[in-house]
């Protein structure tokens, strides 16, 4: 008990001095617990009970955290009962402290946890998220058949407070495609952690959310679908089976053009199927019937209505030309 007592006053004297982000809640022969704050989402407390036969016997621990995940929490603490094992016979609440708050330092990815287990289930083949707790980035690498995208994610500090950030993309996609991806992804990190700026009505008040796990379900489904995509006009596949024939002209005739509602159209079936009627109401997608907006194409239906009428005109005029001239021709060559 002597033991015991003395490192409860020890404890009371330097525990949080000498361990960065720790506050001391509670000290007594109960109980120990102690709070270890990184950040807002990175709080875990331990909680230390003595054992009847302590320190011979290692301290028994548990940590809890309304953020971290549970799994990461029982992994903690057994990693964390072994490191108990090598200070037997002598007080080690505080050698304890000082271990998980070093794990806690050594490991910022540690606020992912869920997230990149989450993403790892959703990987096929030779597809693979990589970890760096040294530089606090994880490293994604995704394919479809001869297609990839390849990304690094940069989780900063306050994370999930701040969203997460894509620092560097590679890809054999077309250079539109790959630009979309990499915007699109920031949005979606975005919108998980600022409100909207015209909330609907009666929504619940907004709340932040983790953003890595959001993003990267967006990329992974995107990267799984675009590769089968097939136009929804002439129903061929949008892109070729080897990336090196990719088109990466946007004037090009087999552009591929992704519209608003996320499908494809070659580039001229597009323009072709936006200057034939019917215009009332704005075209509207083949595949889902949403209206179509694009950025080539920002028209009203009745100002397309009326180009598709001058084209027609115009191109009566020149048949009725062209019929002119046959004519004219036929009574030149008629024999005397």
């Amino acid at each position: 008990m002597d033991i015991i007592q003395a490192e409860l006053d020890e404890l009371r004297r330097i525990c949080q001095k000498s361990v960065p982000d720790s506050t001391l809640i509670t000290c007594a022969l109960a109980q120990v617990r102690v709070q270890i704050k990184k950040s807002d989402f990175t709080c875990v407390t331990a909680c230390f009970t003595f054992p009847k036969d302590y320190p011979r016997h290692n301290i028994l621990i548990e940590l809890k955290s309304k953020t971290l995940s549970v799994k990461l929490l029982d992994g903690l603490v057994k990693v964390s009962e072994t490191e108990a094992q090598k200070h037997l016979d002598r007080p080690h609440i505080l050698p304890m402290v000082k271990f998980i708050n070093k794990f806690l330092d050594e490991n910022p990815l540690s606020c992912c946890a869920d997230e990149i287990s989450e993403v790892k289930a959703k990987l096929d083949g030779e597809e693979r998220l990589k970890l760096s707790q040294k530089t606090a980035s994880m490293s994604l690498f995704l394919k479809r058949r001869q297609y990839f995208l390849k990304l690094k994610f940069a989780v900063p500090p306050n994370y999930p407070i701040q969203q997460i950030q894509v620092v560097n993309a590679d890809s054999n996609f077309p250079r539109v495609f790959r630009v979309w991806f990499v915007a699109q992804a920031q949005e979606v990190a975005r919108r998980c952690v600022e409100p909207p700026l015209r909330p609907k009505p009666k929504a619940p008040p907004f709340k932040v959310r983790p953003s890595f796990g959001s993003a990267c379900s967006f990329l992974i489904e995107s990267v799984h679908r675009y590769p089968d995509e097939i136009c929804q006009i002439c129903r061929q596949k949008c892109f070729p089976e080897d990336p090196e024939q990719a088109i990466h002209d946007e004037n090009a005739a087999a552009h591929v053009e992704r519209v608003y509602c996320s499908h494809c159209y070659h580039h001229d079936c597009l323009i072709l199927y936006m200057k034939t009627p019917p215009f009332e109401g704005g075209k509207k997608c083949i595949a889902c019937k949403q209206k179509i907006y694009h950025e080539i194409w920002k028209v009203t239906p009745e100002l397309a209505e009326a180009r598709w009428a001058h084209e027609q005109a115009k191109n009566r005029e020149l048949d009725e030309v062209v019929d002119f001239l046959a004519d004219m021709g036929d009574n030149l060559v008629k024999p005397s």
